[in-house]
């Protein structure tokens, strides 16, 4: 049966509809003629290709149907768009579904729609040296009104409306997905526990829906939280191990989606007390709300609404979620194979925002970035303030991400070469100042105080009564690790366990020094892993020390939450530390005691006392990262090709961009000689 093609075009505000004009229509990239109407047949082949493309819904059925969203933009939020001399393309941040009364109807936007889907701002090079794209991106570009299309039918696919009235596609209709949700089938060819099975299940019902389409997984699904507070939202560090889990099964549409959504939120502006952060921030995270539409009965919208930290708790700015959308972008090229993304105007641009905001000059002397406490996974007070070793971890891995994915031209032939100094300098300055081991510790011991001198051994005028007891007796004669913090006359002596699983990830450390961490882990399993892996900080704050540096955190206890809670969430980055390594059995003996404990504990977010005996007091259950964390590990280990395409080996170039070399004066040591020799 043939049925016919109606395409309806209706701007933003008023909600008529119209019909495109025949003289003036050339914005799908070319203009129909006056009387044949063989152009709007084409003009629809073109509207439903690029429908498909893009996973929008589209509906055939004996009768003309309305489908889709409508994307409406946010009048009180500045926006961006990006566009080149033919086609402008706006960047939505809100959705409507308009419902009438007797049956199910909306409308959907498609931001890009034109002949040639691949040649309009999806690749830098078009752009790269127009001199106005700044100011279009960053002053909230130009105030062009989507197009919406208000009826599409096409002969590739039955679709048919069920009882609901919502349209559902025989052909890929997918019954372990959360209603609503796009995400395929698993793709999983293996044999899959009961266990994992379970979990694709509540990873699958955490997946949120933005006009249609998937853009995240919420923190947590626990039925019985009835003060959900902000795990009803989708944080971009809790979201990267749900990403990994998806592109590792072969569902990159969720990714990009989450990828393209935050970039957007990234340009809007965000202020606390009338002050603005930097231009590059990223939100913490960002929540779909539904609202009613002004002036519309039985109508409402979706509204992305993000927190930058104005709703955090001490209201701190989320250093690591710029660093962590970066790390997110390279493992999506990486793992898809689909480099496009990272090519496109808008990325490209948001990625040297991000950069900008790392890089920009200060008064500090030392490469490592200065943060205050909470700025990072340890979102509340502490004792982090200063230089944490889990910023700088992940502040390289973004660093060296960056390298691989800017395009090199003249507007960023400078940030490159900062890139590579800020590398060199970081790489150095980690592993000289931050490496302890016994000898290290031993050296420490020995110090002399209040040098001044160039030649100064005691660099920070570190006391030697700083280290502390616990540790005299805790450190192997085999073994080292980072510790968590430097400042002037401060070392921080606890375990971090982020910090040191991305300085192996990254190639932050030598390759000794990440064995001997990996070493150490095995060496202190009892204190790090015991009944579940694995505690975020070892060893606890305690008694007067947990009064003075949390403030008396209640939710911070000794051997709680942050304060040496035992997170499982951890594991994915231990099992990609111990592939990289060569020690998956370290990975398959973590995991594996994980597997006994978190589906009959209900997926808790983490667990209480010094060996992790109890669910955390406080302790959210089917937490979303800890069930992608147990799944990624498992595939992981399962495919471990795949995860070498998420670490870095050590890169030998930057080694050669010593700084040593640029005086006569400075140091008379450097740690980059190790590698080499």
């Amino acid at each position: 049966m043939k049925s016919s093609t109606c395409i309806g075009i209706s701007s933003m505000k008023p909600c008529c509809r119209f019909l495109i004009s025949y003289k003036t229509s050339s914005v799908f990239g070319f203009s129909p003629p006056r009387k044949d109407r063989s152009g709007i047949r084409n003009l629809s082949k073109s509207l439903s290709r690029v429908v498909d493309r893009r996973r929008f819904h589209s509906c055939k059925h004996g009768k003309s149907q309305i489908v889709g969203y409508k994307c409406v933009a946010d009048p009180n939020r500045r926006a961006f768009s990006v566009s080149d001399s033919s086609w402008c393309q706006p960047r939505v941040f809100r959705g409507s579904f308009h419902v009438d009364k007797g049956r199910s109807r909306g409308v959907l936007v498609i931001p890009k729609v034109a002949s040639d889907f691949r040649n309009h701002s999806t690749s830098v090079e078009p752009l790269v040296n127009d001199k106005n794209f700044e100011r279009i991106y960053i002053q909230g570009g130009m105030n062009v009104k989507p197009l919406v299309i208000e009826r599409i039918e096409t002969g590739n696919e039955l679709v048919k409306e069920d009882d609901t009235g919502k349209n559902v596609n025989e052909s890929s209709v997918n019954t372990n997905n959360v209603e609503g949700s796009n995400l395929a089938e698993p793709k999983i060819e293996r044999e899959v526990s009961e266990i994992e099975k379970e979990a694709w299940n509540i990873l699958r019902g955490a997946v949120v829906n933005y006009c249609g389409n998937p853009v995240g997984t919420v923190a947590a699904t626990d039925p019985a939280d009835k003060q959900p507070l902000n795990y009803d939202q989708i944080f971009i560090r809790d979201f990267v191990p749900s990403a990994l889990a998806f592109l590792l099964n072969g569902e990159a549409e969720i990714v990009k989606n989450f990828l393209l959504h935050t970039l957007q939120l990234q340009s809007w502006e965000k202020t606390v007390d009338c002050y603005s952060p930097g231009q590059g921030l990223m939100p913490a995270s960002f929540k779909v709300r539904t609202a009613p539409l002004d002036g519309i009965p039985d109508a409402f919208e979706e509204v992305l609404d993000p927190d930058f930290g104005e709703s955090a708790i001490g209201r701190v700015a989320p250093v690591d979620s710029g660093l962590w959308w970066i790390i997110l972008l390279r493992a999506y090229g990486k793992i898809t194979g689909d480099y496009s993304l990272q090519e496109r105007v808008d990325v490209q641009t948001g990625i040297r925002l991000i950069l900008n905001l790392c890089l920009t000059d200060g008064f500090d002397m030392f490469p490592s970035l200065l943060v205050t406490d909470g700025s990072c996974m340890i979102d509340r007070r502490m004792g982090i303030h200063g230089h944490p070793l889990e910023i700088q971890a992940l502040f390289y891995s973004a660093l060296r991400c960056s390298r691989e994915m800017l395009t090199v031209n003249d507007a960023t032939k400078n940030l490159v070469a900062a890139i590579n100094n800020r590398l060199s300098a970081l790489s150095f300055h980690i592993r000289e100042y931050y490496w302890v081991d016994m000898k290290k510790i031993n050296e420490i011991y020995r110090y002399n105080t209040e040098e001044y001198s160039t030649d100064a051994i005691n660099k920070f005028n570190i006391y030697p009564d700083q280290i502390p007891s616990w540790l005299v007796d805790w450190i192997p004669n085999e073994g080292g690790y980072f510790i968590g913090n430097l400042q002037p006359a401060h070392m921080d002596f606890r375990f971090f366990t982020l910090g040191n699983l991305w300085a192996i990830v990254s190639s932050l450390g030598t390759s000794k020094q990440n064995n001997d961490v990996l070493n150490l882990i095995e060496e202190k399993w009892d204190d790090l892993v015991a009944n579940m892996p694995l505690k975020i900080i070892y060893p606890a704050l305690e008694s007067d020390e947990w009064r003075i540096i949390t403030g008396s955190d209640p939710k911070n206890t000794p051997w709680s939450y942050h304060n040496g809670g035992s997170w499982p969430t951890l594991l994915w980055q231990f099992t990609l530390a111990c592939i990289k390594m060569g020690k998956p059995e370290l990975a398959q003996r973590a995991v594996a005691l994980a597997e006994e404990r978190l589906a009959m504990d209900q997926w808790p977010e983490y667990y209480d006392t010094r060996s992790g005996r109890f669910i955390g007091k406080q302790s959210r259950l089917y937490q979303t990262w800890t069930v992608a964390g147990f799944l990624t590990s498992k595939m992981l280990l399962q495919n471990p090709e795949k995860a070498s395409l998420l670490f870095w080996e050590e890169d030998y170039e930057l080694l050669e961009n010593c700084v040593c070399r640029l005086g006569k004066s400075g140091r008379r040591k450097c740690s980059r000689l190790a590698p080499r020799s």
